[in-house]
């Protein structure tokens, strides 16, 4: 897992980026968070450098870092901490995560299609121009994301949880929801046509398929409209 090593900066408790020797190596020493870093522009091209220099990437804490236009096809993620984080314009396809960090991260025009993300927490960040779509989302943690014209079709959630998230033109089609919750979720024009709504979690009390489903599983059925 990552180093939750405190900035140096005086009165700062942001967590330190990485530092790497001059072997490109990960060293886990005390440093800076990224506003406070000496050189803020060296320590972010560093912090690229390794990602575009190595397939697997493990105990990475890149909290705050802005990415634009990076391909991360491929790429393998391992306890890794990149909350606050900001993505844009990022290619990921294949891309493999564990026991990572996403909190209160903004992804904007992102693909990361086919991958495979478990056990990892994207709580409260922003997903626009998302896609998703063939991914295996498993034991992951969605709490209170905004999401807005994205995409999660053909993919597993299994125990996956949106607990208050807000979901907006969103498509959750050919998905698998067996014990994905959505409890308190506010969803708007949501598309979850051929997946197994009725194995979703909506209410607390009672579990299983209630709420607002429960009120359009006929609809559903016959013609497997958005909800």
């Amino acid at each position: 897992m990552y180093t939750l090593n405190k900035c140096r900066f005086p009165g700062c408790d942001k967590c330190a980026i990485s530092v790497s020797d001059s072997n490109v190596k990960l060293t886990g020493q005390e440093g800076f968070c990224i506003d406070h870093c000496p050189d803020k522009i060296q320590a972010i091209n560093t912090l690229k450098e390794y990602i575009y220099t190595h397939d697997k990437i493990v105990g990475m804490t890149a909290c705050g870092l802005v990415v634009e236009d990076l391909n991360l096809n491929g790429k393998k993620f391992y306890g890794c901490n990149f909350q606050h984080c900001t993505f844009t314009n990022i290619h990921a396809q294949g891309f493999r995560a564990r026991m990572c960090m996403f909190d209160f991260s903004t992804f904007t025009d992102c693909y990361y299609i086919e991958s495979n993300v478990q056990f990892s927490s994207f709580s409260g960040s922003k997903f626009v121009h998302m896609i998703l779509t063939g991914s295996d989302l498993i034991h992951n943690n969605f709490n209170g994301i905004t999401s807005y014209q994205s995409s999660f079709d053909d993919c597993d959630l299994y125990n996956s949880r949106f607990i208050k998230a807000l979901l907006i033109n969103t498509s959750l089609k050919n998905c698998n929801l067996k014990k994905t919750a959505f409890y308190e979720s506010a969803r708007e024009n949501v598309s979850f046509k051929l997946s197994n709504t009725r194995e979703a979690l909506v209410d607390r009390n009672k579990g299983g398929l209630m709420g607002d489903f429960n009120a359009r599983l006929e609809e559903e059925d016959e013609q497997g409209d958005n909800l």
